[in-house]
């Protein structure tokens, strides 16, 4: 009697023909065939991975990624459309008009007669504005220092600078444009230096670009405590980070985006050191991902991003069988809380009527969830086990105002860092990278303050200069 039993596929006839030893031995290949296609499927299921099935960025996207579905066609045609209303330059003021010329008619077009001057306008005028950038030219104060010799001692005495004149040869307003090309416009230090040299005839060597760098950093550390402080006393933020780079070395800038102000921080870790020194004293609720990191916040104060979650069970709706079931289920009730998340942002339902339409979400999701620790796939019963842990987690913006299913407010802020990390491949010292924390804080703070950049970097290197108290950014609760 054979003690094997016979492999599903193989005939029982031509198996009970075989010796023991043969069953053995085949047996033995066929466990081998499982465990390579388990493999093969393991990392083809790796090569599919891409922005919109995994956390992937969409920069490192392979060639063979799909492309994002394309709203099908409306069959109209480009442009505007019948009845746009269309958008047209609104006329400056007077007061803010440099040069006015007025034009007459000296001819008739029709009868070709000579129009005399003084007749009076039978129409409204049609006024026509050209605006026009001049020709700029730096200003240049030159301070000559008379020296003297003093009558009654004897002593040689030269002219001291006047107490709010800049320490070096270039001015605030000048300072603040090159660290916002470099820091804003993410132009790299000989780019302007170019820039300067054309636009405005003014020579700065690259030390000076660098030197000009470190000037606001400076001038920025105040507001930069203010944005930390204030930071601590919301509500509600949501927090990100990305790779980063000083001299080569591995760094990471993490973001912090609150209703009032956006904090940036270069760090050595992605750990919860790190983390906690990004947040302070925050105690609101922090919306984030799944990282392991963020779970030194408690559940309660939570929120963890949906579209993360979406974008993995996408992944798993690519595979075949009932984890493809499983998976298209959860996307249906994805899709049923975006919904009406949208239609409460909206304002067609209330919070009440937007948690009790969530209600029976949670309790299909949950289902989902338990249903999922069975399947055959390990990385969907890891996921299920996962989530259904920070399952407190999940629904924070059901409840609380302010929080938002995703967190879309922090990786919109962290993409105009990774733009400039790819032109610039990070900092190469310490103080580099406090500039590059410092400028990109004020610059989205600034941006949500509706206060203007240019102006307050000046500002605030006017007052670092003059040891005077720097403008204020955010207000900060004494």
């Amino acid at each position: 009697m054979n003690e094997l039993p016979c492999p599903e596929g193989l005939d029982p006839a031509v198996w009970a023909s075989m010796p023991p030893v043969g069953q053995a031995f085949v047996q033995g290949l066929l466990t081998q065939v499982q465990a390579l296609q388990a493999q093969v499927s393991e990392l083809s299921a790796r090569l599919g991975q891409h922005s919109g099935n995994s956390s992937r960025p969409p920069s490192a996207d392979p060639p063979s990624a799909p492309r994002r579905p394309r709203r099908p066609p409306r069959g109209k045609r480009r442009g505007a459309q019948a009845g746009h209303p269309g958008a047209h330059r609104a006329l400056l003021p007077p007061e803010q008009v440099d040069d006015l010329q007025l034009h007459r008619p000296l001819c008739c077009p029709h009868c070709r007669v000579d129009l005399p001057p003084a007749l009076p306008p039978c129409a409204p005028v049609e006024r026509r504005q050209i605006v026009e950038v001049p020709a700029v030219r730096p200003h240049v104060t030159e301070h000559q220092l008379l020296c003297v010799q003093c009558p009654h001692c004897a002593r040689t005495v030269r002219a001291r600078m006047p107490g709010d004149a800049p320490p070096g040869a270039f001015g605030p307003n000048l300072i603040a444009l090159v660290a916002l090309l470099h820091g804003r416009f993410r132009l790299s230090e000989r780019e302007v230096r170019s820039l300067l040299g054309d636009l405005f005839g003014i020579d700065l060597a690259l030390g000076s670009v660098a030197a000009a760098c470190q000037t606001v950093s400076a001038a920025l550390a105040p507001p930069y405590q203010q944005v930390q402080k204030a930071l601590a006393t919301q509500e509600v933020a949501n927090a990100d980070e990305t790779g980063w780079k000083q001299a080569g070395q591995r760094r990471w800038l993490w973001v912090a985006v609150s209703g009032i102000c956006t904090l940036f921080m270069v760090a050595a870790g992605r750990n919860q050191a790190a983390l906690s020194a990004l947040l302070g004293g925050f105690q609101g609720v922090l919306g984030s991902d799944r990282l392991c990191t963020y779970d030194v916040v408690p559940l309660p104060r939570r929120q963890l991003c949906w579209a993360h979650l979406k974008r993995n069970i996408l992944w798993f709706s690519e595979r075949d069988g009932a984890v493809k079931q499983w998976a298209d289920q959860l996307l249906e009730h994805v899709a049923a809380l975006f919904q009406h998340w949208h239609q409460f942002k909206s304002g067609q339902i209330e919070r009440a009527e937007l948690v009790r339409r969530m209600a029976p979400v949670q309790q299909q999701v949950q289902a989902l969830l338990e249903q999922g620790q069975r399947l055959p796939l390990p990385k969907a019963v890891t996921f299920s086990r996962e989530v259904l842990e920070r399952w407190r987690g999940l629904w924070a913006f059901i409840y609380v105002d302010g929080v938002e299913p995703t967190n879309n407010a922090a990786e919109r802020a962290l993409r105009p860092a990774v733009l400039w990390r790819k032109g610039c491949f990070g900092a190469q010292s310490e103080e580099g990278n406090q500039f590059v924390e410092r400028l990109l804080t004020v610059r989205a703070t600034c941006a949500q303050q509706e206060r203007h950049l240019w102006t307050f970097l000046s500002e605030a290197v006017s007052a670092h200069w003059a040891n005077k108290p720097p403008p204020v950014l955010v207000s900060t609760p004494s």
